[in-house]
């Protein structure tokens, strides 16, 4: 609650119709008039699960984590958002998710009220809003997809989305680790470096580092993936 105390004592830029982008701009425009950078250090909580969603939150630089803790004690990711990545949107007044920052990172925060406000009266701004919550339904939807998966489909997809994302065509420099990577794919850590080591071996990936993959064959990782 105490990074929650020191956000709603930050300053935040009031939007008004004058200062949006003009209509067709990029749907996250708008966030970037209103919001107010933050830095967080490296697993500092951003906010908490069941913490009230007064603020929407945007990557500038680092990485993000958003999970649960379940019943029995084993964390889920939910998803890891890059620069930017829009994170924090939710249907209710709270959070069913806590977010943490993976390394150090810097955050762009916008009051939700404000924002919801402008949409009340701004079709513009409303589409805008629309666009990301389309966006977050179709990740939660992939996640969905991707937990019913081999092990390895799980790994090969999770990898490409990985590249994809930092639009790499080879290297991929993973700011998480393999435990975050296997609550994120619902799997051990052990299953985790196994497959790694059995993609590698079949020639479709090399291991430099733990944290560094060279994608060797993509036709391949593309095939389990499919």
């Amino acid at each position: 609650m105490l990074t929650q105390t020191q956000i709603s004592s930050a300053s935040f830029k009031q939007p008004t119709s004058r200062n949006l982008p003009p209509a067709g701009d990029h749907a996250l425009g708008t966030i970037e008039l209103m919001g107010t950078p933050m830095s967080f250090s490296r697993n500092a909580e951003i906010y908490g699960e069941n913490e009230p969603a007064d603020y929407l939150y945007k990557v500038i630089s680092g990485t993000v984590r958003t999970y649960k803790i379940l019943a029995d004690g084993r964390r889920q990711i939910g998803a890891f958002h890059m620069p930017g990545d829009i994170f924090g949107l939710e249907a209710g007044d709270s959070h069913t998710f806590s977010a943490e920052a993976i390394a150090d990172s810097k955050v762009l925060v916008i009051k939700r009220s404000a924002l919801v406000a402008l949409a009340a009266r701004d079709n513009d701004v409303a589409r805008q809003l629309w666009t990301l919550t389309g966006r977050e339904l179709h990740r939660v939807q992939d996640h969905m997809m991707l937990l019913i998966k081999t092990a390895q489909e799980r790994v090969a997809s999770f990898l490409l989305e990985m590249a994809d994302r930092a639009s790499a065509s080879a290297a991929v420099d993973l700011p998480m680790s393999r435990q975050d990577i296997a609550d994120y794919l619902g799997l051990t850590i052990e299953t985790i470096s196994r497959t790694l080591t059995q993609l590698e071996s079949d020639a479709a990936i090399e291991l430099p580092t733990s944290r560094r993959i060279v994608l060797r064959n993509r036709p391949a990782l593309n095939r389990l993936n499919a």
